[in-house]
């Protein structure tokens, strides 16, 4: 029976992408913290090490600026989750030589071998994860970079 009631414009809450995309997001987040608990990290610090990685692959010098866009994590956010990672000993910080406003950020020996393996890790469980039968995951990852782009 249908109420009477026109608040919402789809008659079952799975009719909502919305509702939909908020439940899966926060089981991916919990699976994801499961995960990344025997590397002793954060999903915000495995995602900062491992675009620090990504970043000094393809660039040579890494800023927390560059940081906090490559990932979209705000600036504040960035480095305060360095902060933590730099007593952690797993990044370095040190002025930027051309600009001294800059921070330049590199992975510690130790941050480089824990991101490898965090990577791998979570490498396996986004492919296990987001892969059903039938459903693509690169036709996925081009819809979500279409909404990323409404922005």
């Amino acid at each position: 029976m249908r109420s009477e009631d026109n608040t919402f414009g789809v008659e079952k809450a799975e009719d909502s992408p919305g509702f939909l995309l908020w439940q899966v997001t926060n089981l991916w987040q919990r699976e994801i913290k499961k995960a990344l608990e025997k590397y002793g990290l954060t999903h915000s610090q495995f995602v900062l090490m491992a675009s620090i990685h990504w970043l000094m692959l393809h660039k040579q010098d890494v800023t927390q600026v560059l940081l906090s866009g490559h990932t979209k994590i705000d600036p504040m956010t960035t480095s305060t989750v360095l902060r933590t990672l730099e007593q952690k000993g797993l990044i370095q910080r040190q002025e930027h030589a051309g600009d001294t406003r800059a921070k330049k950020v590199a992975l510690t020996e130790e941050g480089k071998k824990i991101i490898k393996k965090a990577v791998v890790t979570v490498e396996q469980f986004d492919t296990k994860f987001f892969s059903l039968p039938g459903a693509g995951l690169k036709e996925l990852n081009k819809y979500l970079l279409m909404l990323l782009g409404q922005q």
